[in-house]
């Protein structure tokens, strides 16, 4: 097993487009020239065959719905309340369930056994690809005593808050503090030892997950404020906190997070763009153990808004040179590429 990407909306883009991700690559893309989506969906950059062609052998697979919120409601659904936001998330949970189960590709990551088997199954003939479930935006929790059955059906991390907040905390496009329905769902979550993700979380509140929550606390899908100076990013004060914790930033080859301005209308950034980025990373913590990936492909853009050396998530990899030429040594590339991811999902697995 070579990568680990920390973020991938395959759920959501199987139930809410109808992408087929069990295809090969080449084929939904096809089928979308014949069908086409909503321009701002993008080109299709992940199925399953492409992240075994990438050697990705464990994704960090989002559970993902949409507010109902004015212009950000591009969607084909949005939740107006908690039932809806429940049901609509119950349905992505579903889904990754069922692939798993018809797809002896994928494996849900459940337990450490289950991590254990997608990483033997790497040095044979028969690879899998290991989905370790994580909610962005925790609305689709009822209530905190809800968490017990979502940790039933293989939830193992949650995000408190998408880009316009849930009622747990504010978001980085609606600010807010962490709420006390936050709060109470924080010491449910500690209860299982749950990743907390907390990309997209309103900065107030953050510091205060940092300070409250006991468990594991990453940023699945964050890159630098250094880069492009918005909420949505972290700052390296927040950036240092999480390391402080053991935690794990995720970074994004998304053109529109490594450069400030950027729009899709401009030529493609240089794959050493988000290799910087997860350089000013390691530099500011002054150890490459705290740096990852988590693409967020096909979340919201596709092949248009990356970086031009990379046409599919099976091209991650070759981030591996970049860093190679800033002088990291196999090691660091490694730690990188999925080292540190592994040591905090293994933490969570373990627990389970």
């Amino acid at each position: 097993m070579h990568i680990i990407d920390a973020h991938l909306d395959m759920a959501y883009n199987a139930v809410l487009w109808q992408r087929d991700l069990r295809q090969p690559l080449a084929d939904l893309r096809a089928h979308e020239k014949r069908h086409p989506l909503p321009a701002h969906v993008g080109t299709a950059l992940v199925t399953v065959p492409a992240l075994l062609e990438g050697r990705v052998g464990v994704v960090g697979g989002s559970i993902f719905v949409a507010p109902d919120a004015g212009e950000w409601s591009r969607e084909i659904e949005v939740y107006r309340n908690a039932e809806e936001a429940h049901a609509q998330g119950v349905a992505q949970l579903d889904y990754y369930r069922r692939l798993a189960d018809a797809d002896p590709r994928v494996r849900l990551l459940c337990d450490a056994q289950d991590l254990a088997a997608v990483r033997r199954s790497w040095e044979c003939d028969t690879p899998q690809v290991g989905i370790f479930v994580v909610m962005e935006g925790a609305d689709p929790i009822r209530e905190p005593g809800e968490v017990a059955w979502w940790v039933e059906r293989g939830l193992r991390g949650v995000g408190l808050a998408w880009a316009k907040g849930t009622r747990y905390a504010g978001g980085n496009a609606h600010p807010g503090p962490l709420t006390d329905a936050g709060r109470a769902l924080l010491d449910a979550m500690a209860e299982y030892h749950l990743l907390l993700d907390i990309s997209h979380l309103w900065e107030e509140a953050a510091y205060e997950v940092l300070d409250r929550y006991p468990g594991p606390v990453v940023a699945t899908h964050a890159n630098p404020r250094a880069f492009v100076d918005s909420p949505r990013m972290l700052s390296d004060d927040m950036i240092l906190r999480v390391a402080e914790r053991e935690g794990v930033v995720g970074l994004i080859p998304y053109n529109r997070m490594l450069e400030p301005g950027w729009s899709p209308n401009d030529p493609r950034l240089a794959l050493d763009r988000w290799a910087a980025a997860i350089d000013h990373v390691c530099q500011l913590t002054g150890s490459a153990a705290f740096a990852g990936i988590g693409s967020d492909f096909d979340g919201g853009f596709g092949v248009e808004s990356v970086p031009a050396e990379i046409d599919a998530v099976a091209d991650l990899g070759k981030v591996a040179d970049a860093l190679r030429a800033r002088g990291y040594d196999a090691a660091d590339v490694a730690a990188i590429l999925h080292g540190n991811w592994l040591r905090v999902m293994a933490s969570v697995l373990a627990r389970a």
